[in-house]
């Protein structure tokens, strides 16, 4: 299992409407074999994005990020983010997740 991750960092003014434009191509590397996946936005800044999702291989991501739909969205939205876009490859460890959402308690300011 590989976990890959890509940090799109979007020109200024460009970050809502990169992030209409690519939410559904994110969710589709489940289209792709990926197991997780997950697209997220800076708190501070709204202008880097980090997208990530679980793949059983790279060949598996490889086939999601040169498919003909995803390289024809690139295109698309090209001038939206700043190039190169360099995937990185991750091996994982291990992962967990809760099944039960806990907050802890904070303490009275």
């Amino acid at each position: 299992m590989i976990e890959v991750m890509i940090r799109w960092p979007i020109n200024p003014f460009r970050g809502e409407r990169f992030a209409e434009e690519w939410l559904p191509v994110a969710e589709a590397v489940l289209d792709y074999g990926a197991t997780e996946w997950a697209f997220t936005r800076a708190i501070d800044g709204r202008l880097d994005f980090i997208q990530t999702a679980l793949f059983p291989s790279k060949e598996a991501f490889e086939q999601y990020w040169y498919s003909e739909e995803v390289s024809q969205k690139r295109v698309e939205i090209a001038g939206i983010y700043q190039v190169p876009l360099v995937p990185t490859f991750w091996e994982v460890l291990g992962a967990g997740e809760a099944e039960e959402f806990s907050p802890v308690p904070r303490a009275p300011s």
